[in-house]
């Protein structure tokens, strides 16, 4: 298993190229490369060029990093017919890019939408019959994570969908932040991915539903968002114990294809000192189930 530092919330305070250098100063061997204005921005064509790929995996190298994966959101499940063949060539210029840092990994979403749950569903095996020849051929895994306000939320319903594209290469992402959008049966969901589990997102969050589903009050009541956070481990109520004894029971911290990253957005103030305290908490975990 890998244990890997998501740079966002340096983004703001830190250029691209010096985000290998801040991770290993922070403790950890791996990043995951997420969305950048520079590199691969949401839902648009990639910016980086092939020096500037390049230029990335040479940062890499100098500061001892690896690429543990990469995170591209593109629409590729959307309904409008446009957008989703956007996607779908803004894929194949990310699937290029991976390939050129040399990682295999490969993370996302569904990037649907949920008032259109059929069309979405559609849209997104449509992607499928183009890319997934793409994926194998490069033998790169992508690992699909059940986003809040998707058009597939639940995390049984997602691994039904992610099996039905009949590919080894696809997989699922466990974020221990959604959990409680993906129906709070984290153990149940863990149990049912097996192997297709082969990455997880380490932040914490609040329970929406409990307090009667008053814990959190949006007007006018009845509006349809999704409210989570991405805090540090112990700040919400995330069973960590139920997270990370579940993962040992698949054998995860043991298998060459995983990737556990570290994903706290809501303390850019504190971001130094939350990606060590991350990453020791994540340590003691492991090494406490992992007996």
């Amino acid at each position: 298993m890998k244990i890997a530092l998501d740079p966002t919330p340096f983004h703001h305070d830190h250029a691209l190229l010096e985000f290998p250098r801040l991770v290993a100063d922070l403790g950890y061997e791996y990043l995951q490369l997420t969305p950048h204005r520079d590199f691969i921005p949401f839902f648009n064509h990639p910016r980086a060029d092939d020096d500037l790929v390049a230029s990335f995996r040479k940062a890499c190298a100098d500061a001892g990093v690896g690429i543990a994966s990469v995170l591209p959101v593109l629409r590729w499940s959307g309904p409008d017919e446009d957008a989703r063949e956007a996607a779908v060539r803004n894929w194949k210029r990310v699937v290029q890019i991976a390939v050129d840092l040399g990682v295999n990994v490969i993370n996302t979403e569904f990037s649907g939408r949920p008032e259109k749950p059929e069309e979405s569903e559609r849209a997104f095996f449509r992607s499928m019959e183009e890319l997934v020849p793409i994926f194998e051929r490069e033998g790169i895994d992508v690992l699909i994570d059940p986003h809040p306000d998707d058009f597939v939320e639940d995390g049984l319903e997602a691994l039904r969908i992610i099996r039905g594209v009949n590919s080894p290469n696809l997989g699922m992402v466990y974020v221990a932040c959604h959990t409680f959008h993906m129906g709070g049966n984290m153990a149940e969901i863990m149990r049912a991915a097996g192997d297709k589990l082969r990455l997880v997102h380490v932040a914490d969050t609040m329970d929406h539903h409990r307090s009667h589903g008053l814990r959190y009050i949006t007007n006018p009541p009845g509006n349809p968002v999704r409210v989570h956070q991405h805090l540090k481990i112990g700040d919400g109520d995330v069973d960590w114990d139920e997270f990370f004894g579940g993962l040992a029971g698949l054998g995860f911290y043991d298998r060459p294809d995983t990737v556990m990253v570290s994903s706290v957005f809501a303390e850019d103030e504190n971001a130094h000192e939350v990606s060590r305290y991350q990453r020791a908490t994540m340590t003691d975990y492991v090494a406490k189930y992992r007996q």
